[in-house]
C-alpha cells in the first residue's frame, strides 16, 4: 500500500500560511498577503489532486473495497485502552473527495478575492482568515475520529465568525458574525452531548472502529432507553443536530442569509460549498452506523432534509437581494443532500441515495462557487446587492453572462450538466425508498429552476437600467475562476461517481431511470419557462400573481417571521421567565448572601480590632486579669 503520510501537509500548509500572514503580513504591502496564501492553497490543491488520483485511479479498490487508511495517526490523550483522543488524517473515499471540493473552491475564491477585495482595510487579515478557515476544514474532513472533527469543527465555527464580521465597523455585519456563532453554537452542544452518549456506549472515538460492520456500535445490544429509542439512536440524533446546525437545515437555519454580510467570496467558499456541507459530511461519515445501528435517526434525517429543502425553496422565490436568494437555495441544496442519505440504505445499489448525496455535494460546490462569485462580479460592478438595481446587464458582461447561465442551467438540472446527474440519482432513490420524499424532491425541483431563472432574467435582461457607472466585466483575476468552474459545472457530472464513492466502499453501476429522468427535466423546463413568461421583459404578472396569493407571498417574503420568532422567544420568553428570574436570584440570594457575609466579617473584625491596638498597657492588663480569672477559675474548681 502507497504510504499517504505527506497528506498531512495538506491541511498544514494552510495552517503555516495563517501564521505567517498573521504575524507578518503588516509588514510587507497587502498583496503579498494574498499571493501568499493563495501559494499555499495552490500546493494543497496538488497535493490532494494528487491523492485523488492515486486513490481512485492508480491505487483503486482493494479486494473490490476501496480502504480506510489511517495515513497519520498518534495518540493525544488516552482515557483507557480502547478509548482516546488521537490525532491524525483518514483517508478514504468521502475524505478524499472533500480534500479535491475543498481545496478546489478556497483556491478559486483565493484568486478571485486577489481582485474582488483589492483596496480593501484589513486585505491581509482578510487573506489570514481565507487561510485558517481552510486549515480547519480541512483538518475537520481528515479527522481520524469524532472527537478530533469535533475541535475542527469548533475552528470552523471560529473561522466563520471572524469571516463573517470581517467589516467589524459595520453593526449589520458584527450582528450577523454573532447571530451564526450563537446559533451553531446551540447545535454544536447537540453534537457535544452526541458523542459523549456514543463513546460511553461504545468505548471508542475511532471512525474506523465505529463504522466497521463487526464493531461496537452496530454490534450494540443496548435496549430502548427513552421513547422506545436507543442510546445508540438517541447519540445519533444528537450528533445530527450538530450537523443541521451547521449545514442550516430547519429550524437552526436562521444565520445563513444574514451570514451574506461576509464580503461575497466568503459566501462563495463558506456558505455555498465548504462549510455548509459540513453536517452532510458528519451523518455520511457515520453512515453505517445511521443505517443499520439507528434507521430511526436516519429517518429524521431524511424528514428534516426534506423538508428544509422545500421550505427554503418557497422563501428564494421571493426574496430581492442576489445573495440571499442563493443563500436559501444553499439551504435547499443542501437539505437535498440530507434527504438522499434519509432516504439510502446500505451497500450496492440499496446506497444509491449515499452515492447520490455526495454526488450533489460535489457538483453543487462547483456550480454554486460559481453563482456567488457571479454575484460578487455583479455586485463589483452595479455597487447593488438588490435585483431591483439590476438589468440588462448582459450586454456589459457577456464572461459573467455565460458563466452564471451555466450555473443556473446545472441548478435547474437540465442535461448534460452536472446538476441533472446528481440531483436525478436523489430522485431515484427517493422514488424507490420514500414516496412522499420524492413528492417533496420532485416540487423543489421545478421551483429551484424558477426561482433561478426568475433571478437570472431580473439581473441579465428585464429592464435595463440607468446606472451612475457604465458596469463592466470584471478583471482576469476574477473571471479565470468563473470560467473554470464553469467548466467544472459541465463535465463534473460525467465522473463515474458510484465507482469511486459508495456508502460500503464497493463500486457499483449506476443507471440513468428514465422514469425520473424525463419527469424531472419537464418540471424543471416548465419552471423555466414560467421565469421566462414573468421576467424575461417587464410584465405585470409578478405583480398580479402576488396579489392573487397575498398571504403566501408576503410569508415568503418575511421568510416566515422565523427571525421574528426567535427574537420572540428570547426577549419576551427566556429573558422575561427565566432569565431575569435567574438574575433576580444572582442578586438577592446569591449576591446577598455573598454580601451578608462579608458584612458579618467586616462588622466583627470592626468590634474585636481593639484587642490589638499595639498598647503595651493594654495587652498587660488583659494579661494580668486573664491570669486572675484562670486562677480563681482554678481555686473555684478544686474547693468544689
Amino acid at each position: 500500500m502507497t504510504n499517504y503520510s505527506y497528506t498531512l501537509f495538506i491541511p498544514l500548509i494552510p495552517l503555516a500560511m495563517f501564521l505567517l500572514i498573521g504575524l507578518t503580513g503588516h509588514k510587507f504591502k497587502p498583496i503579498v498577503s494574498g499571493y501568499a496564501g493563495t501559494l499555499g492553497l495552490t500546493v494543497a490543491a496538488f497535493l490532494s489532486y494528487i491523492t485523488a488520483i492515486r486513490y481512485f485511479f492508480i491505487e483503486g479498490a482493494v479486494d473490490g473495497t476501496y480502504p480506510m487508511i489511517k495515513a497519520v495517526s498518534t495518540v493525544w490523550l488516552r482515557f483507557t485502552d480502547t478509548l482516546h483522543i488521537d490525532l491524525g488524517v483518514l483517508i478514504d473515499p468521502i475524505s478524499v473527495m472533500m480534500l479535491v471540493v475543498i481545496t478546489t473552491v478556497s483556491l478559486m475564491v483565493h484568486l478571485y478575492s486577489l481582485g474582488y477585495m483589492k483596496g480593501e482595510r484589513g486585505f491581509a487579515r482578510f487573506y489570514a482568515f481565507l487561510s485558517l478557515f481552510s486549515f480547519s476544514m480541512l483538518g475537520l474532513v481528515l479527522a481520524t475520529n469524532i472527537f478530533q472533527m469535533y475541535i475542527f469543527w469548533e475552528l470552523v465555527g471560529v473561522s466563520s465568525f471572524l469571516l463573517i464580521g470581517f467589516y467589524y465597523e459595520k453593526p449589520s455585519a458584527v450582528a450577523a458574525s454573532k447571530k451564526a456563532f450563537i446559533v451553531t453554537r446551540f447545535a454544536d452542544l447537540g453534537f457535544l452531548i452526541g458523542i459523549l452518549m456514543l463513546s460511553f456506549t461504545t468505548d471508542t472515538f475511532d471512525f474506523k472502529t465505529l463504522t466497521s460492520l463487526d464493531g461496537p456500535i452496530i454490534t450494540s445490544t443496548a435496549g430502548a432507553s427513552f421513547m422506545g429509542l436507543s442510546v445508540i439512536t438517541w447519540s445519533l440524533i444528537f450528533i445530527f443536530i450538530g450537523g443541521a446546525g451547521k449545514s442550516a437545515m430547519f429550524p437552526l437555519h436562521i444565520w445563513l442569509p444574514d451570514a451574506m454580510e461576509g464580503p461575497t467570496p466568503v459566501s462563495a467558499l463558506i456558505h455555498a460549498a465548504t462549510m455548509v456541507v459540513a453536517g452532510v459530511y458528519l451523518v455520511a461519515r457515520l453512515f453505517p452506523a445511521y443505517a443499520i445501528a439507528a434507521p430511526d435517526a436516519l429517518h429524521v434525517v431524511g424528514y428534516v432534509g426534506g423538508f428544509t429543502s422545500l421550505f427554503a425553496a418557497v422563501i428564494a422565490i421571493t426574496q430581492i437581494d442576489i445573495k440571499r436568494v442563493l443563500a436559501f437555495s444553499t439551504m435547499s441544496q443542501i437539505g437535498y443532500m440530507m434527504m438522499s442519505l434519509g432516504v439510502s440504505g446500505y451497500g450496492d445499489h440499496e446506497g444509491l441515495g449515499y452515492m447520490a448525496s455526495m454526488f450533489h455535494l460535489f457538483t453543487h460546490a462547483m456550480f454554486k462557487a460559481l453563482l456567488f462569485l457571479g454575484a460578487g462580479a455583479i455586485i463589483h460592478a452595479v455597487h447593488s446587492n438588490n435585483m431591483t438595481d439590476m438589468g440588462g446587464l448582459r450586454k456589459y458582461m457577456p464572461i459573467t453572462h455565460i458563466t452564471f447561465l451555466i450555473a443556473c442551467l446545472t441548478i435547474a438540472g437540465i442535461p448534460p450538466l452536472s446538476g441533472f446527474w446528481s440531483k436525478d440519482e436523489i430522485l431515484a432513490a427517493a422514488l424507490h425508498h420514500n414516496p412522499i420524499l420524492f413528492g417533496i424532491g420532485f416540487g423543489v425541483a421545478g421551483l429551484t429552476a424558477f426561482y433561478m431563472f426568475r433571478l437570472y432574467y431580473n439581473i441579465f435582461w428585464g429592464t435595463d437600467r440607468h446606472y451612475h457607472h457604465t458596469p463592466h466585466e470584471a478583471p482576469a483575476i476574477m473571471t479565470f475562476p468563473l470560467l473554470f468552474l464553469a467548466v467544472a459545472s459541465v463535465f463534473s457530472g460525467f465522473l463515474p461517481f458510484s465507482h469511486m464513492v459508495t456508502s460500503d466502499g464497493k463500486p457499483f453501476e449506476a443507471h440513468t431511470d428514465m422514469l425520473v429522468a424525463i419527469p424531472s427535466v419537464v418540471i424543471a423546463l416548465i419552471g423555466i419557462t414560467f421565469a421566462t413568461i414573468m421576467y424575461k421583459k417587464p410584465s405585470t404578472i409578478p405583480d398580479r400573481l402576488a396579489g392573487s396569493i397575498k398571504g403566501l407571498y408576503k410569508a415568503s417574503l418575511n421568510k416566515f417571521w422565523f427571525d421574528e420568532i426567535y427574537l420572540f422567544v428570547t426577549k419576551r420568553v427566556i429573558f422575561a421567565y427565566i432569565s431575569r428570574p435567574i438574575a433576580w436570584f444572582d442578586r438577592h440570594v446569591v449576591d446577598a448572601t455573598m454580601n451578608l457575609v462579608g458584612w458579618t466579617v467586616t462588622t466583627a473584625s470592626n468590634k474585636i480590632k481593639g484587642l490589638q491596638s499595639g498598647q503595651l498597657q493594654q495587652y498587660a492588663m488583659v494579661f494580668v486579669s486573664s491570669v486572675v480569672i484562670l486562677v480563681l477559675l482554678f481555686v473555684y474548681l478544686i474547693s468544689k
